[in-house]
């Protein structure tokens, strides 16, 4: 860990505000402050209303996102990811779509719940460790170096972090609440809940779920369900994507298909996957960022987002086209795109640890061109039967200023990932020898 702050918040209870980066939270913070200028200049035109409440929910929220993945105190932790809850629920509720109400209402309810079952985890763990030590510590490397030897109340509090986290990924079958805040969340909101917000389930579990519950973790009962559940977002997503009239349902049914990716690394354990894991991870939020972009614009012109609405617009705005044709390339995984490197390092790392599953993942690869190209083609390259889209405009300065810095990335991670892979490294290998290593002693324990 480096840049570490740590000053006593609650003394009392052992409770600190402990902060600090590794090659795992470093490019996850680095994304959030990316998206959220982006987010910013990308919502001028489309926040018209109380802008001054918008952009203050702005600050709160990317407050909470940051905080939630430099938090190394468990009790700062949770309040960080509770911070983050409450200006997207607002955000999704007042600017949102029609459905507004019920898309905020759901999404609030799904992950405060799961939520609620990691505080009563950690406060138990804490409570715990604290019978050991003779002293409450919610610090991270505290309750990390005394959570071993956990017997079956381990399963448990692996169980009620999993819930948690596993909402937030989203996992099949907990998504359902995804689709409905995609789609009725301002531009801004979507970019940011796929962007940012999806990937703190996963870092969850990477930074909490694994090393705290090593053992659990790697039961291979706890394994195949995760592994088969990945394998079915996967593939689900991607079926349930080709479907969809909306543009944007499906952008949201794909981030489905995508985390199934990092989940599936994450839990094959090896340095490849993990480092893939985590590539997925960057490169999905620069990449379905940018389309969540790309569909907002659209909006802003034509106020529909159904893909039977457009057709042939590459005539009439060939800058939209050029850029909305490179982004959807890197979402499915072309190479010299960033998508392709995060899906080949799982995929590779993967093939060592379950070689089925990453064989039917591979599937995936080719699910996401069937249901994204067709899109593409449908709206960009048919004839151009539709009236009202002969007056669509071309892409602004401010829109380009936008889209071009995620362009930049698509292509600069795509053709030379290396100094990514190689600070994020170190962390990844350390993480995979603590939680094998803590595994195994907790096996010989029994």
């Amino acid at each position: 860990m480096q840049f570490q702050l740590d000053a006593p918040w609650i003394p009392a209870w052992g409770i600190h505000y402990t902060v600090g980066v590794d090659g795992i939270s470093l490019f996850m913070v680095l994304l959030t402050t990316l998206l959220v200028p982006l987010s910013v200049l990308g919502s001028y035109s489309y926040i018209t209303t109380r802008e001054r409440a918008f952009y203050a929910l702005m600050l709160v929220l990317t407050s909470g996102m940051i905080g939630v993945f430099v938090s190394l105190d468990l009790f700062l932790f949770y309040v960080m990811w509770e911070v983050m809850l409450i200006p997207m629920y607002f955000i999704i509720g007042v600017w949102g779509g029609e459905n507004r109400i019920y898309a905020a209402i759901k999404f609030f309810i799904y992950t405060m719940f799961g939520s609620l079952l990691m505080l009563v985890a950690i406060l138990v763990l804490v409570y715990i460790v604290a019978q050991r030590t003779g002293a409450y510590s919610f610090s991270y490397t505290s309750v990390l170096a005394h959570a071993g030897g956990l017997g079956p109340a381990a399963f448990w509090l692996f169980g009620a972090f999993f819930l948690a986290f596993a909402i937030k990924v989203p996992m099949f079958p907990f998504h359902t609440w995804l689709p409905d805040a995609h789609v009725e969340a301002p531009t801004p909101g979507s970019v940011l809940l796929a962007g940012i917000l999806l990937k703190m389930g996963t870092y969850g579990f990477l930074r909490f779920a694994l090393p705290l519950f090593p053992a659990v973790a790697l039961h291979p009962m706890v394994q195949t369900g995760i592994v088969v559940l990945s394998l079915i977002g996967i593939i689900y997503g991607g079926l349930v994507a080709m479907v969809q009239p909306d543009f944007k349902k499906l952008i949201a049914y794909s981030s489905v298909a995508h985390l199934g990716f990092v989940m599936l690394g994450i839990w094959a354990l090896t340095l490849q996957s993990v480092q893939g894991a985590l590539m997925v991870m960057i490169n999905h939020g620069i990449s379905t960022g940018a389309l969540f972009f790309l569909i907002g614009m659209l909006y802003e012109r034509r106020h529909t987002r159904l893909v039977a609405g457009f057709g042939g617009i590459a005539k009439v705005v060939p800058l939209f086209a050029g850029v909305l044709t490179i982004v959807s390339l890197s979402s499915i995984g072309l190479p010299s795109t960033n998508g392709f490197v995060g899906e080949f390092l799982v995929l590779l790392g993967a093939f060592k640890t379950y070689p089925v599953a990453a064989t039917i993942a591979a599937a995936g690869v080719i699910v996401a061109a069937m249901y994204l190209l067709p899109a593409l083609q449908r709206v960009i390259y048919n004839p151009l039967d539709k009236r009202e889209n002969e007056r669509l405009l071309d892409l602004s300065p401010r829109e380009l200023a936008v889209l071009l810095p995620l362009v930049a990335c698509i292509v600069w991670i795509g053709v030379y990932p290396k100094p990514l892979l190689r600070r994020m490294e170190p962390s990844a290998q350390q993480l995979i020898q603590t939680v094998r290593a803590a595994s195994a002693t907790v096996a010989r324990g029994r």
